[in-house]
């Protein structure tokens, strides 16, 4: 049953089928919550063209800005996997903490106290309704997989992080490995 394997801190693969959808073509998406009124994730390979910088002057920093989704794209999310520096954090799963005291985690940023390695900055998320997930995996639209990266998972490469999944799946997902983003241009 799809409902016994989705978890927070699962990871969800696009399936190459997803073509001509913008938001999550190509798309792997850590899921954050999960419960019987809904879901959250945050798409985690697609970064954006701005950094924190540009969003929050006040932040002395380069961090990339992330399209965590297609809800509230005006507001800013973050993981991280330093809960003891950051308060108020909400535990996902394997070390990886959503959100906390904006306030601390500006001044850590500014203090040179946090990396790439342990924060990514999300602008939106990924929500679904009750039983609306479900329903995309009954149609293929999602591949779960676990986190094998654990907390690790913050400072990964997005480029090819697709890509990586994919293989990591194997068998017949490897033919979408070569293929064009869109394979109507081929």
């Amino acid at each position: 049953m799809i409902k016994d394997k989705l978890k927070k801190g699962y990871l969800l693969i696009a399936e190459p089928t997803i073509i001509g959808d913008l938001a999550f073509n190509r798309s792997v998406i850590l899921l954050a919550d999960y419960n019987e009124e809904g879901s959250v994730g945050f798409i985690i390979n697609k970064p954006l063209k701005y950094t924190i910088q540009d969003l929050i002057p006040e932040i002395h920093a380069r961090f990339k800005i992330y399209n965590g989704g297609p809800v509230e794209q005006d507001n800013l999310y973050f993981i991280h996997n330093i809960p003891d520096l950051i308060p108020n954090s909400i535990e996902i799963s394997n070390g990886i903490y959503w959100g906390g005291d904006f306030e601390s985690t500006k001044d850590l940023i500014n203090r040179g106290e946090i990396s790439n390695d342990n924060i990514r900055f999300f602008l939106g998320y990924t929500g679904w309704e009750e039983k609306q997930l479900e329903s995309e995996m009954e149609s293929h639209s999602w591949i779960i997989n676990s986190n094998s990266y654990e907390n690790k998972i913050i400072g990964k490469s997005a480029t090819h992080f697709w890509k990586d999944q994919i293989k990591e799946l194997g068998g017949d997902y490897l033919i979408w490995l070569n293929a064009p983003e869109n394979p109507y241009l081929n």
